[in-house]
């Protein structure tokens, strides 16, 4: 029986996760579900695409993974399933499957018509855990609704290049637990574009000219400590999900603060690179 993962942004004080777990229990007692976040800002597509893309890899193919994020349908945000990468999505389709799949292309998607539908306020619970019951048992995505043409792409939430390629526009996604700043610039768009120039990362009124691939590359241990960078230093990376982080090394966002707090930096706050 395949792993059934949630992610949403209902948080932990109402009764929707454990509705929702309960219903899959219910229906699957032998079934295995996995919490990735319940934590998304409401309504954040980017924050929950980020989250989601850079989780679902680690999960067994057939996995399924119900988005319950923005979920209500409307006639410009319908429910869809897919099949891609090996592992099984069920989402409005608002956006957040073009964002976390937007390099690969899905072996099937359909726009989910189950019978005699609840037409609630609650879909995760009414609609998307039928159809996560259904894959799991092993039924097929044929069952579940017709084809379906063209998934909803967020144009708005890619980079931008400008300056005949000396600009990358990029904007902040997601800020985690450590007030870490991650920016939707990804490494091998940064490279693509670079082509061995030397470069000016802006945030607010900070410019970093390097980005390192670990936070302790900041620090030169060649150097006396009292000369060196280090606890409370500024720096950017590429992060393990191969986007480009500003982070303050070794920092307490509950104390003396963080990237996001000090450069004073938001959700869709605007990240610029240019070269030289």
């Amino acid at each position: 029986m395949a792993i059934i993962t949630l992610t949403t942004d209902f948080g932990h004080k109402d009764h929707f996760v454990g509705a929702i777990k309960g219903t899959i229990y219910r229906e699957l007692p032998e079934a295995t579900i996995v919490d990735i976040s319940h934590g998304i800002r409401p309504f954040n597509i980017p924050e929950c695409a980020y989250i989601l893309k850079n989780s679902y890899k680690a999960f067994p193919e057939g996995t399924i993974h119900i988005v319950g994020v923005d979920s209500e349908p409307s006639p410009e945000n319908r429910h869809v399933a897919m099949l891609v990468d090996g592992h099984y999505f069920i989402s409005a389709n608002n956006g957040v499957i073009s964002l976390i799949i937007s390099e690969i292309k899905p072996e099937k998607v359909v726009e989910i018509d189950i019978p005699n539908p609840v037409h609630g306020s609650f879909p995760v619970l009414d609609v998307f855990v039928q159809v996560a019951c259904h894959l799991a048992r092993g039924g097929s995505l044929d069952v579940i609704g017709k084809p379906a043409a063209v998934l909803k792409e967020l144009v708005e939430f890619k980079p931008r290049i400008l300056n005949e390629g000396k600009t990358i526009v990029g904007s902040v996604i997601y800020i985690d637990n450590f007030g870490n700043v991650i920016t939707n610039i990804e490494k091998h768009l940064f490279e693509a574009y670079r082509n061995g120039r030397d470069f000016e990362l802006s945030a607010r009124n900070k410019i970093l000219t390097e980005i390192y691939h670990t936070y302790s590359e900041i620090i030169n241990f060649d150097l006396d400590k009292n000369q060196r960078k280090g606890p409370g230093d500024l720096l950017a990376l590429f992060n393990s999900a191969g986007f480009i982080e500003l982070a303050i090394y070794k920092s307490d966002s509950q104390t003396v603060g963080s990237a996001a707090t000090l450069l004073g930096l938001e959700y869709r706050d605007t990240i610029s690179i240019n070269f030289i």
